[in-house]
């Protein structure tokens, strides 16, 4: 999925409403003019303030002032992998709501996004860090087990004065990369997989399980 960020007066970006890479309709104070990009013949369209923006995918509207997206403010975090789970997915969109006004409760609801990404493959769900070294034992490869614990610790500092500072923007945005990242490695590269598998013959499966089970 290619994500182009949002940025006023480009003719197409991925709309922070629908998560499309759509063209997208400008215009100032002028709601009447929807041709395109930024038009040229209605006075100085730079000094305008506030501009609209018109998703031709979904027809919601996006506000900016000053070159900067105040509706619907995400802060710039990328969509949620297509994948994620529901319950996951609620507290990932909470946090790129909240991120520009809040970076600490945003990294404290991404730290609980992926502890019930933890419930859904079947871990209890009541030590965060339970879970990990669980899936550890499972064969987690440890690059994604390091971007678990990232998301924990920034998470967990962000509630608790004096551990670390998370009242960053950049620091916060990053963590939802690596939340997407952790979606694709342990939801969607499996499911891809499985049913990749399942799709060959039975007898090049037993073949493979009579390999496998040969000592």
């Amino acid at each position: 999925m290619k994500y182009v960020k949002p940025t006023t007066g480009t003719k197409s970006f991925t709309c922070p409403h629908c998560d499309v890479l759509a063209r997208q309709y400008h215009w100032g104070y002028l709601s009447n003019i929807n041709a395109g990009a930024i038009p040229t013949n209605h006075g100085d369209f730079t000094k305008t303030k506030i501009r609209f923006s018109q998703c031709e995918h979904c027809s919601k509207n996006s506000i900016w002032h000053n070159n900067i997206l105040i509706y619907p403010n995400r802060g710039g975090a990328l969509p949620p992998n297509p994948d994620m789970p529901e319950m996951v997915k609620a507290d990932y969109e909470e946090a790129a709501n909240i991120i520009t006004s809040s970076p600490r409760g945003a990294a404290a609801l991404l730290r609980l996004s992926i502890q019930k990404l933890c419930v859904h493959l079947e871990e209890p769900g009541k030590n965060i860090n339970t879970d990990i070294k669980n899936l550890v034992k499972k064969g987690l490869p440890d690059q994604v087990r390091q971007a678990l614990d990232v998301v924990r610790v920034t998470g967990n500092n962000a509630v608790h004065p004096g551990v670390m500072d998370v009242n960053d923007v950049t620091i916060a945005s990053e963590l939802f990369n690596l939340v997407n990242v952790i979606t694709e490695y342990m939801v969607s590269l499996p499911s891809k997989v499985g049913i990749l598998y399942d799709g060959l013959p039975k007898e090049t499966k037993e073949a493979i399980e009579k390999r496998d089970n040969d000592t």
